[in-house]
This record gives C-alpha cells, sequence and structure tokens, in this order.
C-alpha cells in the first residue's frame, strides 16, 4: 500500500522599507526592498487544504484562488529566497499575495456552484480561511501594514508533498 503525503505550506510574511537587517552580514545600507519580518511556521501551523485552495489554489477547489500561481517573487527578501531555494525541489506552487488584496478580498463571497447539490448550504471564503488557523497571521500582517501601508506587507508562499 502507498501512503498518502499531505501537502504543507511554507514562506514568509514580508514587509517592504528602508531598512538594514543586521541578520545579512552585508546589508549596510537603507535600501528600499522586501524584508522579512516572520516565517509562516511561527504563527500558522494548520493543513487546510480548503483555505489553501481558496487562497492559493492548491488541492481544494471551491473558490476562484484568489492569488494562484503568481510564481516565486523575484524581489523576495532574501531569508525568503535562501528557504525557497533550499527546499525547491520539493516544493510547488509557489505565489504571494498582499495584505492590500486581502483587505479588499469579499470574505462573505460563497463557494462556486461546482459542488453536489446547490440545496445543500454553502460556506463562504471566511468560513473556509478560518480566524482559529489565520488569525495569528492576519494580525502580524494587520500590525505592519498599519505602520508601513497595507500594499508594503506580503505573505509569500510554496507548498510540499
Amino acid at each position: 500500500m502507498i501512503g498518502f503525503m499531505g501537502t504543507d505550506i511554507h514562506g514568509f510574511i514580508e514587509v517592504r522599507n528602508s531598512y538594514i537587517d543586521s541578520s545579512e552580514p552585508d546589508d549596510d545600507e537603507l535600501f528600499y526592498r522586501w524584508h522579512p519580518a516572520i516565517a509562516l511556521d511561527h504563527v500558522y501551523e494548520g493543513r487546510s487544504y480548503a483555505a489553501f485552495g481558496c487562497l492559493f489554489g492548491v488541492r481544494g477547489r471551491s473558490f476562484e484562488p484568489l492569488a494562484a500561481q503568481r510564481g516565486f517573487p523575484r524581489d523576495a527578501s532574501r531569508a525568503a529566497t535562501r528557504a525557497f531555494e533550499w527546499e525547491r525541489e520539493e516544493s510547488h506552487s509557489p505565489s504571494w499575495i498582499s495584505w492590500a488584496e486581502l483587505e479588499e478580498a469579499d470574505w462573505d463571497s460563497t463557494e462556486s456552484s461546482v459542488g453536489p447539490s446547490a440545496a445543500e448550504p454553502r460556506l463562504t471564503r471566511r468560513q473556509v480561511v478560518r480566524d482559529e488557523d489565520w488569525g495569528d497571521v492576519w494580525s502580524v500582517m494587520a500590525v505592519l501594514a498599519k505602520r508601513h501601508g497595507a500594499e508594503n506587507v506580503r505573505l509569500v508562499v510554496w507548498f510540499d508533498n
């Protein structure tokens, strides 16, 4: 019998600003660029295929994804780039989404009509991307956006099997 391998999410919350990153040995100039704020593992530990599909088009397919197949950003922070490169051979479906896009999303929209019966109750994006799982991610992004602007905060992700 072949065992089923699950899909996990990896990534970073990044912030774009002029900042000297003391964790980078050669970073001694104030360039306006993306910096790692926190690794996703510190604020999210779950495996929700419905949420992965709703956000990034990976696994679950009941919603039009918010940010599917965007690829790994060429301007990503050094830490995110190193982590992605290190895991690249086992990774797939890299993407990213800004806090501005998450704020503009229609969280009350319901699943597409792909389901078995239109008579069954439909879930909303908010019910699929649950606060119990994603609330800490959204809180960190919201705090950073308050300080740096919604367009200067993003979640960069990739998946493995």
